[in-house]
C-alpha cells in the first residue's frame, strides 16, 4: 500500500513540466503581493470613509487578504494540473456550516455597520427602547460589533443587540439636542387680575431658570379658567439629558416666585401612564 501510494505521487510530480511549476510559483506570488496592497488598500478607503467605524478596518482588510491569498493558491494548483473540485467542495461545506453556525453574529455585524453608517444613534445620545420589562430610557455609551450599549439614570447598563436595534422602534430624545417639559400650574385669580398677566408671570418666572433654552420661547397655555383660579400649561425646552434637574429647577422657580408674590398656587409634573393592571388592594 505505502508503495503504491508513493509510486502515485511520483507519478504526479513526474508528471508537472517546469513551466507549469513556474506559472504556479508566479501566480501564488502575485497572488500574495495584490493580497498586501489590497489590504492596504482596504485601510485607506476605511481612513478615507469616517462613516465607517474603524474598528472594522481590520478585520475586513485581513479577510479580504486571505481570500486573494486563498484565491493564488488554488489558481496556482490549476497550473499544476491538480484537481481543486474536492477542495472547493470542503470550502463550500465550511462556508454553509460557518454561516449557519454565526448567523446571529452576521446579523449584528451587518446590523452595526448600518448604524455606524446611517448614524440612528451616535455615542451620547439618550435613546428609548422596548425591553421585556417595558421601555428602556438610556444614554448610548458605545457601538460596538455586537450591540448597542447604554447606561440608564438609575446606573444599569443595557446591551441592546445592533440587529434588535434596527428590527425595533427606537425613540431619540437627542437627535434635535432640545426636548419639552411641561408642568401644570394651579394658580389663585385677584379680582382685577386678567388671564394674560397670569400667563405671563408663568412665562418670566420659567424663562430665567438656568437650563431652560432661550432660543425656544416658554409658553403658557390655559386649559381651564374661573374668576377664582387658572388651570395652565407652562411649556419650555431643554437639553435632552436634563430633564429631570431642569424641571426640578422650573417647579423651584415658580414656587418662589409665588411665595414673593403671596399667591396660593400648586406646581405638578405631568402625571404618569396607568398601569397596564391594577395595583393590588392594600
Amino acid at each position: 500500500m505505502r508503495q503504491t501510494a508513493d509510486t502515485d505521487i511520483t507519478a504526479l510530480v513526474a508528471g508537472i513540466q517546469w513551466w507549469q511549476l513556474l506559472v504556479a510559483i508566479i501566480v501564488v506570488i502575485v497572488g500574495w503581493v495584490l493580497a498586501h496592497f489590497a489590504r492596504r488598500g482596504v485601510r485607506a478607503v476605511f481612513a478615507r470613509a469616517p462613516e465607517f467605524a474603524q474598528v472594522y478596518a481590520a478585520p475586513v482588510a485581513r479577510m479580504v487578504q486571505y481570500l486573494i491569498i486563498a484565491l493564488a493558491i488554488g489558481l496556482g494548483l490549476v497550473a499544476l494540473g491538480a484537481n481543486v473540485q474536492p477542495l472547493l467542495a470542503v470550502v463550500i461545506i465550511v462556508g454553509v456550516v460557518a454561516v449557519l453556525v454565526l448567523r446571529g453574529t452576521a446579523d449584528n455585524f451587518a446590523a452595526s455597520v448600518l448604524i455606524q453608517s446611517q448614524h440612528p444613534v451616535v455615542v451620547g445620545d439618550e435613546i428609548q427602547v422596548d425591553a421585556p420589562d417595558g421601555a428602556i430610557i438610556g444614554t448610548v455609551t458605545e457601538l460596538n460589533t455586537r450591540a448597542v450599549v447604554l447606561v440608564t439614570a438609575d446606573g444599569r447598563t443595557v446591551h441592546v443587540p445592533n440587529a434588535k436595534l434596527l428590527a425595533d422602534s427606537v425613540v431619540n430624545h437627542s437627535a434635535h439636542q432640545a426636548r419639552r417639559s411641561e408642568v401644570q400650574v394651579r394658580v389663585a385669580r385677584a379680582a382685577d387680575e386678567t388671564l394674560e398677566e397670569v400667563l405671563e408671570a408663568l412665562t418670566a418666572a420659567v424663562g430665567a431658570v438656568d437650563g431652560v433654552h432661550t432660543r425656544e420661547s416658554v409658553v403658557s397655555l390655559p386649559r381651564a379658567v374661573s374668576p377664582e383660579r387658572v388651570i395652565a400649561v407652562v411649556q419650555y425646552w431643554h437639553h435632552p439629558a436634563h430633564g429631570v434637574t431642569v424641571t426640578a429647577d422650573v417647579i423651584r422657580a415658580l414656587a418662589a416666585d409665588f411665595a414673593d408674590r403671596g399667591v396660593s398656587a400648586a406646581v405638578t409634573s405631568p402625571a404618569p401612564a396607568a398601569p397596564l393592571t391594577p395595583p393590588d388592594a392594600l
